[in-house]
């Protein structure tokens, strides 16, 4: 391709883009706008809308605010404040449960919120950490959720964020719900709500800018993530699985087929050896030992020779010499035959 053809490629397509983008601003200003990318949310076109406008106010008032909130404080006293907060809202957490048949964890909210504002110093220290009675997560909206109420739709609120028309009128109702916003004039009263907000995006600056920064589509991954966690605080389980955005410059990852299940393994059984018979012969008892013996005594002396102290029989001539002319026998020639007789066998 020569030099002009390619100059000639890049001006058409210089042209082409512009045009386009002007065709694609006059169907949407036609009314021709894009579906819906979740069927919980038929109302995204215009909470989109909302939610850029969110964006704008928070860029440039509500994070400042937050930012000098942290840097002005430090986190001991942060933490002070959040806990006085935590410790007005326990009269409803109280209520709340009573609206849903719980009476004992309504005691354990009143026991709470009567330990914190007298030994915690109005709220200032949370005692659950040293063993008193933990902080329950109620508000009238899981009251709704308990009493059969349908969520609605996805809703984005302008200022207030994520929620639906269910989580909206709670979060009304909650309001009305706490004794001590009766007892408090309503400026005091809007203005802890307005500390308890910044307050909570004090505590998620970071969290938010990861997920800004990280999302292919922030809208859809808040509206995600925001679902997730409100249903872990009903108890629900999502019936869908969580909308998962992947990245369209990574490569999917290739399908392989599943490996084929191995066979079980089992040992092989080893021929059981030839069972030996042997006869056993009864041991002999001692009486059975001594009727052996008495029976094979005669044989046995009968097989043995008899000895004499000399070596000779009785019936041998003695070896000692006898003097001639005496009448008289030697007494040993004599005992002779006794001893012999007397001899062991």
């Amino acid at each position: 391709m020569t030099r002009s053809a390619r100059l000639l490629s890049a001006l058409l397509l210089a042209l082409l883009l512009p045009a386009c983008a002007g065709t694609r601003q006059a169907d949407a200003v036609a009314g021709a706008t894009p579906a819906p990318t979740s069927r919980t949310d038929p109302l995204e076109n215009t909470n989109r809308r909302i939610f850029d406008l969110n964006l704008t106010l928070d860029d440039a008032v509500i994070r400042p605010m937050a930012v000098l909130y942290r840097e002005s404080l430090g986190s001991w006293t942060r933490t002070r404040i959040r806990n006085v907060l935590d410790n007005m809202a326990e009269p409803a957490v109280a209520a709340n449960n009573l609206l849903q048949a719980r009476p004992l964890a309504a005691g354990q909210s009143v026991m709470r919120f009567a330990i914190n504002s007298t030994l915690g110093l109005g709220g200032m220290f949370d005692l659950a950490e040293i063993g008193g009675p933990p902080r329950q997560v109620q508000d009238f909206g899981i009251t709704l959720h308990h009493w059969g109420l349908p969520d609605g739709p996805y809703l984005m609120v302008p200022v207030l964020g994520p929620s639906t028309p269910r989580e909206l009128a709670g979060s009304i109702g909650n309001g009305f719900l706490n004794p001590v916003g009766w007892l408090l004039p309503i400026g005091v009263n809007l203005g802890a709500v307005a500390a308890w907000g910044l307050t909570e995006r004090e505590r998620n600056i970071e969290t938010v800018d990861e997920i800004r920064n990280s999302s292919l589509d922030f809208y859809a991954r808040l509206r995600s993530l925001w679902r997730q966690h409100r249903d872990a605080e009903l108890g629900e389980v999502p019936a869908e699985e969580p909308e998962i955005l992947e990245d369209p410059g990574q490569a999917a990852p290739a399908l392989t087929d599943p490996a084929p299940p191995r066979a079980e393994s089992r040992p092989t059984p080893r021929p059981q050896a030839a069972l030996r018979v042997r006869a056993v012969q009864p041991r002999p008892t001692r009486r059975h030992r001594m009727r052996g013996l008495a029976a094979a005594g005669p044989a046995r002396r009968a097989a043995e020779p008899r000895r004499t102290m000399a070596g000779l029989s009785p019936g041998a001539q003695s070896p000692v010499a006898v003097p001639a002319g005496s009448g008289t026998v030697p007494p040993v020639i004599q005992a002779a035959p006794s001893l012999a007789s007397n001899t062991r066998r």
